[in-house]
């Protein structure tokens, strides 16, 4: 069986095989900056034909509503089915876009499956700890998705109906921080629990919508943003038109810095997630509030048509729904109207110190509870398997799908399924944070051209059955997961670990660590030093002549 084939790289694969890693590394992001993923279109109209089974399901949820509560009712229901949605692996991290061929979604092909890797939250616990999925887990799973079934088929929904996912979501999220996150729980799960309070609920959800906004731009005041804005526009379908992708950069090829107009880009968008929110939030109606309404509408058109990696679609769809809901047709429902303290209180911690703490202390929260998206400032990780001990992936582990190469090897010959996997590395690299790398390689092994590369993103997506940016997922607990499953040699396998820029200090931490061993270095770079940097080590800069 054949998918269509990808826009190739414009050299020959072979012969970049055969190169030095540094030099590989600028040919492929040369080929990034022009080419993006090479995504086929027939892989977007795949897509699109989600998103229409998406909300074709929620019509279907919807016509089972009766009586005065069927609006109302119809938007709880589009909140539980993106919940379910994505906690299915439905939504983000499915397909192509995310590294998923063959099947095109893992999600609960992973979560049902007993001995699969799990990453709980407290490990030592009882039950629910450890890093083995138990038939218990996969029970409570299946227990979850049954109560939110039976919500979704009901023809008016209760706090009793309600109730079942507000217990069992933080609870699977206690066996496998992977499930709470999923699932969106840091939106969704939020506007959940404003439901349980009738009379309150528009007015508090109106808060969870303005947080993610909110929180959203505010993560983005930082040096990061605009090479987010060049990496994503590069892969933009709208963008494949002449030489726009060349106008991202301030000297394609040789010079891949963001331009001067992505920098301006970058800041009008941070200015415009600042401002429809906080006007749709005071206006109250009329023609402020239509006209908040109208660039609500463009600027998530504008990330939807990006198709950026990842592939959040349902979500930016579910945001403009929930905008019209909330602040069009409720716009007279103001926050002042929530009373409940207990509500307050729990707005405040979901809303503002949960993000406050993920922006001073990233270390400490998921970038998307912190509701950090898009910013570019996240925690990343590559995993450098020597010589065929990436092999051992698939040997040892209990998963949904097996490593991307075999994945696609489906599908493709070699040179299409090495010209594939070689635009995951592009895309790393060309982020600033990927920037560190320059450094941290030669730290992590002596000769990087011994090694196999794979983004930790990668990693996750096979190991856990999801990915969606958060390098937490593929941190130590996992590396340490899977070593007790492959019992890698030491040398074998190392990591390279980067952090988030913490709000209001300079640097990006990291640590390198080996899987038999452990943490074997750790300390920091300061921001400042990779601004200046090409994607690429300094070593590849002599070959641009030729």
């Amino acid at each position: 069986m054949a998918l269509p084939k990808p826009l190739m790289p414009p050299y020959d694969i072979r012969d970049w095989q055969r190169r030095p890693f540094a030099e590989r590394l600028r040919m492929v992001c040369q080929c990034w900056a022009t080419q993006g993923y090479g995504t086929p279109w027939p892989v977007y109209v795949l897509y699109i034909l989600k998103v229409v089974f998406y909300a074709g399901m929620w019509l279907f949820f919807c016509s089972f509503s009766r009586g005065p509560s069927a609006a109302p009712d119809a938007f709880q229901k589009a909140v539980l089915w993106s919940m379910a949605f994505e906690g299915l692996g439905l939504g983000c991290s499915s397909g192509p876009l995310t590294g998923r061929y063959s099947p095109p979604i893992a999600g609960f092909l992973h979560f049902l499956r007993a001995g699969t890797i799990k990453l709980p939250l407290f490990p030592a616990l009882p039950l629910i700890g450890g890093d083995r999925r138990t038939f218990f887990d996969a029970a409570l799973y299946l227990a979850h998705y049954i109560f939110l079934l039976r919500a979704l088929l009901a023809p008016a929904l209760t706090p009793s109906l309600l109730l079942p996912a507000v217990i069992l979501l933080p609870l699977l999220g206690l066996t496998d921080k992977t499930l709470f996150l999923a699932a969106r729980g840091e939106h969704y799960y939020a506007a959940l629990i404003c439901f349980l309070f009738p009379g309150e609920w528009i007015p508090a959800t109106k808060v969870v919508w303005i947080a993610v906004w909110l929180w959203a731009a505010t993560s983005k005041l930082n040096r990061h943003f605009p090479w987010v804005v060049a990496v994503m526009q590069s892969n933009s379908p709208v963008t494949a038109i002449g030489g726009v992708r060349r106008l991202l950069y301030r000297d394609y090829p040789r010079d891949l810095r963001p331009s001067a107009l992505v920098h301006r880009m970058a800041h009008a968008g941070t200015a415009v997630e600042y401002t429809f929110p906080l006007i749709l939030l005071l206006s109250h109606g009329g023609w402020p509030a239509t006209a908040a309404l109208a660039v609500m509408v463009a600027f998530h058109a504008f990330i939807t048509t990006s198709v950026p990696m990842g592939v959040p679609i349902e979500w930016n769809f579910m945001m403009v729904y929930g905008g019209f809901f909330l602040f069009g047709e409720h716009a007279g429902a103001g926050i002042l109207q929530i009373h409940s303290p207990l509500l307050i209180a729990f707005l405040v911690c979901a809303c503002f110190l949960v993000q406050l703490i993920g922006n001073l202390a990233p270390s400490r929260i998921s970038f998307l509870y912190a509701m950090r998206y898009y910013a570019g400032n996240w925690a990343y990780s590559v995993w450098l398997f020597r010589g065929a001990g990436a092999r051992k992936l698939d040997a040892h582990l209990t998963k949904a799908a097996p490593c991307l190469k075999h994945q696609l090897r489906k599908f493709y010959d070699e040179e299409t399924t090495i010209a594939v996997i070689s635009k995951i590395m592009a895309f790393r690299a060309m982020h600033l944070h990927g920037r560190t790398l320059q450094t941290l390689l030669p730290k992590a092994v002596t000769d990087i051209d011994e090694y196999e590369y794979m983004d930790g993103e990668i990693v996750a997506g096979l190991a856990l059955g999801w990915n969606f940016g958060d390098g937490h997922l593929h941190h130590l607990q996992l590396l340490r997961a899977i070593q007790r499953r492959c019992r890698f040699e030491p040398g074998e396998l190392r990591c390279v670990f980067v952090e988030s820029q913490p709000m209001g200090k300079p640097d990006l931490a990291w640590s390198i660590a080996d899987a038999a061993t452990g943490v074997i270095q750790t300390g920091a770079i300061p921001v400042r030093d990779l601004v200046d940097r090409q994607p690429w080590p300094e070593a590849a800069a002599a070959s641009l002549a030729h």
